[in-house]
């Protein structure tokens, strides 16, 4: 008879997963063994299991199917938790395999024991433990389309003598995505049009939920005379082939977006969870569109909700609308975000032989030089900052990162489920010198896997988002220095090809260099540590707060400091 272990594979493979992201141990013995027996499912093997699950979670976002991520009992599945969180935060279908300790020894203070069920409760739509074979493989069809249909991480606790325990149904059942059409009530849809028909100036904030609905959010936008605005997860759906784009909005964007929801009487919000209330304008009527009901008005106060796919909501509710005549409205937001854009690209210039470069340089670069198709990861903090300003989209393109859950570190490990995932792909991951440090380990995954990911370091010797962060509130920078070597150098003692840049002048030939690398390649950019990114409005609590870190600065001895912020952004300020 086949073990539980044996039948788990079986059923993934009868799904079409062919391979599986881990980091092996004893309790997870039985199940990496019926992978080696099996043969059709490839191993993906990581250096921590944070990474595992960093890399599934790219996978499944890339893809739109099932990934699957392994760990072993107490210490190992707990390092899943990270990018268990990011998974299911980002709405992607993640399944993990969770072994735990022997049956018998549960609840006694065993070596490593957790309790895995109340630890991934909050990470995940569906966890449940496995206290006998007969739960399976029920449990497993329960839990694959659990993260199938709801769009999330399911975990199986699974002891590892129950994995090794003979399977007594050794079924495999697939698991199929059902498609269904959401669409609001004809009345819903009436009320919807009398609003924006009656509306001057509408602005559409699009968000994550517009995906596969391009064609139909920019007919939309057309019939109303509205600009776009997106969030940052709407980026890569919306940004491209979009005459009505006028930029983000946020922490991260520019003016141009924040200035369209301001001068709106109506916002029409697009499968959009944008969490900043103070970007939102405070006196326009608003109108949301999101698939799940309970995401309606969860950000900002609404006139109107609607239940619904944008795609199929926005094409059942174009014949209610009016042609919109005036655009004036979309004129001068579309002439703005043309200035502002063209501000933006002043910054991405090249500074003289021995200063530190702009970060906004490099990302241009790697724009310019990437491929169309090219798939971009971001570590949180500044490296998304300059993606979300400087890489454009394509309809190819893809930009992949932490933009729900935040979290350090990502950009590599998502990278490693992007090129995993699409090994013919080029995948360019922007990383920090913060975030590569904490996993430089996962360098050696690209090695051992023959992944040719593209890791380009933004080497500015601090975490700085966080400086900037400070330097808002009016805290003066302290713990945030980073005393780094030369990632290039790593890199090359890792078996990786890789350049260090400490000059504008020899940027634009690095770039080409590690990108066309046939490989795995590293570029380590030094970049300026003092580079500013503004947020579209500075608000008054901002500016009292930079003015207490000036104060603050020259009094705690550190003036040098202003000095270097001035030279840096100087050309932010003309």
């Amino acid at each position: 008879m086949a073990t539980v272990a044996a039948n788990i594979v079986k059923s993934l493979r009868a799904n079409g997963i062919d391979r599986v992201y881990g980091l092996p141990g004893d309790s997870l013995n039985g199940f990496t063994d019926a992978l080696r027996k099996d043969g059709g499912i490839r191993w993906v093997h990581v250096r921590h299991e944070e990474s595992a699950a960093f890399a599934a979670a790219a996978d499944a976002s890339l893809t739109g199917e099932l990934a699957v991520v392994a760990g072993s009992c107490g210490p190992g599945n707990l390092h899943l938790i990270n990018g268990l969180y990011d998974a299911n935060r980002s709405r992607v279908p993640v399944l993990a395999i969770a072994a735990h300790i022997p049956t018998t020894e549960i609840g006694t203070g065993y070596f490593q024991e957790t309790h895995p069920q109340e630890l991934f409760r909050e990470c995940s739509v569906y966890v449940e433990y496995v206290a006998d074979p007969k739960q399976m493989p029920r449990l497993l069809e329960i839990a694959m389309r659990a993260a199938i249909e709801q769009r999330g991480v399911a975990v199986l606790v699974i002891p590892g003598d129950v994995a090794l325990a003979e399977i007594a149904d050794d079924r495999a059942v697939v698991i199929e995505r059902s498609h269904p059409v959401i669409v609001p009530s004809g009345d819903e849809l009436d009320r919807a049009a009398t609003l924006l028909n009656a509306s001057k100036k509408t602005t559409i904030l699009a968000g994550a939920g517009v995906e596969g609905s391009h064609d139909e959010v920019i007919a939309l936008a057309d019939r109303l005379g509205a600009p776009i605005v997106h969030a940052l997860r709407g980026k890569e759906f919306i940004e491209y082939d979009n005459p009505f784009d006028v930029g983000m909005t946020g922490l991260l964007g520019f003016a141009s977006g924040y200035r369209a929801m301001e001068a709106a009487d109506t916002l029409l919000v697009l499968g959009s969870d944008f969490p900043y209330e103070q970007f939102y304008p405070e006196h326009a009527t608003t109108i949301q569109v999101d698939i799940r009901g309970s995401q309606l008005g969860k950000r900002h106060p609404l006139d109107l909700g609607l239940v619904g796919d944008v795609g199929a909501t926005a094409a059942a509710l174009l014949p209610r609308l009016a042609e919109k005549s005036d655009r004036d409205h979309l004129d001068d937001s579309t002439a703005h975000y043309r200035k502002t854009r063209a501000k933006l690209d002043d910054l991405a210039t090249p500074t003289r032989a021995g200063r530190p470069i702009h970060p906004q340089y490099l990302a241009r670069l790697l724009d310019e030089q990437a491929a169309d198709d090219a798939i971009f990861t971001a570590d949180v903090g500044s490296p998304t900052v300059w993606a979300a300003r400087y890489l454009s989209m394509t309809e190819n393109r893809r930009l992949i990162g932490s933009f729900t859950h935040g979290s350090m570190a990502n950009a590599l490990l998502h990278g490693i489920g992007a090129q995993v995932s699409h090994p013919d792909r080029q995948v360019v991951a922007l990383a920090g010198d913060g975030g590569l440090a904490m996993m430089l380990g996962e360098l050696l995954t690209l090695t051992q896997n023959g992944l040719p990911v593209k890791t380009i370091v933004v080497n500015n010797s601090s975490l700085n988002f966080v400086e900037l962060e400070m330097k808002a509130a009016g805290f003066v920078n302290y713990g945030t220095e980073l005393t780094n070597p030369s990632f290039a150098a790593i890199a090359e003692a890792m078996g990786i090809f890789a350049r260090r840049v400490e000059n504008s002048e020899d940027l634009p030939d690095a770039v080409r260099e590690v990108l066309a690398h046939d490989g795995p390649a590293l570029l380590d950019v030094v970049t300026e540590r003092q580079e500013l990114s503004m947020p579209p409005a500075i608000e008054a609590a901002q500016v009292k707060g930079f003015a207490l870190y000036a104060i603050r600065t020259v009094m705690s001895g550190k003036g040098d400091e202003l000095l270097d912020l001035a030279r840096a952004n100087w050309r932010q300020f003309l």
